[in-house]
């Protein structure tokens, strides 16, 4: 069951849609102007579309063969979706077509699906149970239980082969992971059993980790207006992280402070404030 709230204060509930299934996810456009459609993934592999303005389920979209495991719109075109499953297969869907689906995301980029067709092209080997877009919706981060993530770009499906490492990953549902927002470089913040590993998007390098749960972290959620990063575990706790202006650099010698190169361009002018 999924309750909707009309207002933050008042907890008055404004809708309630009922599923026969276990909601795993589910995602509101950020840029919709036209749509009020809410992704929703559940134990079952088709995807629903709820619709706000007729308070019912409008779509229902087929094509994934397990539980949707994180459903995720983009910020760049309000009608496309990204889901991800258990049979390790993501795919991007265009929601006014009838076919729906767009691409079905490849890890080999077509060439192991040329000899063995269409159930060759997954996305990972494993479930496939965390989806990102950058805050351009240019590209699109994936998450597996293969322990790896991918950068996928979100036009043409194109595996990018950034290498991340391996990335530990246990999880059996869905796993909130985000990225930066007017930083340069762009992170991206992956929960890492009770830590959080921050990844630079485009190269794949790990900058640092964070610590501060004593239990595995299921969701990472980034704020732009303030550059924090929010997390919560199965500590029970909710974790808010701030940026450091400044980090140590040391050679053989000496230790000396500088102002981290990745938020020049978000606390540009700081020091001249005081």
């Amino acid at each position: 069951m999924l309750y909707l709230q009309s207002c933050l204060f008042c907890g008055k509930t404004a809708d309630v849609f009922n599923f026969e299934e276990t909601v795993y996810s589910h995602h509101m456009s950020p840029v919709a102007t036209k749509h009020c459609l809410i992704a929703v993934g559940t134990k079952s592999p088709k995807v629903q579309l709820c619709d706000l303005k007729s308070g019912s389920c409008s779509h229902i979209l087929q094509g994934h063969r397990q539980e949707i495991l994180a459903v995720s719109w983009s910020p760049r075109h309000e009608y496309i979706l990204a889901t991800a499953s258990a049979d390790s297969r993501v795919k991007l869907w265009d929601v006014r077509r009838a076919s729906a689906c767009l691409i079905s995301l490849d890890q080999h980029n077509g060439k192991k699906s040329e000899v063995f067709g269409e159930t060759a092209k997954t996305a990972h080997n494993g479930r496939v149970n965390g989806l990102c877009f950058t805050s351009d919706g240019l590209h699109l981060l994936t998450f597996g239980t293969d322990d790896r993530i991918r950068l996928w770009n979100s036009s043409s499906g194109e595996n990018t082969l950034v290498n991340y490492g391996k990335v530990y990953n246990d999880s059996r549902k869905g796993l909130k992971f985000t990225v930066s927002h007017g930083c340069s470089p762009e992170f991206v913040f992956v929960p890492y059993s009770s830590t959080i590993a921050i990844y630079t998007v485009y190269s794949g390098d790990l900058r640092t980790m964070l610590r501060g749960h004593y239990s595995s972290i299921d969701c990472c959620v980034f704020q732009p207006n303030f550059q924090e990063l929010y997390s919560s575990g199965r500590d029970g706790n909710i974790l808010a992280w701030v940026p450091s202006l400044r980090e140590t650099e040391s050679d053989d010698t000496s230790e000396k402070q500088c102002l981290n190169p990745a938020y020049e361009d978000a606390w540009s002018g700081s020091d001249d404030d005081g």
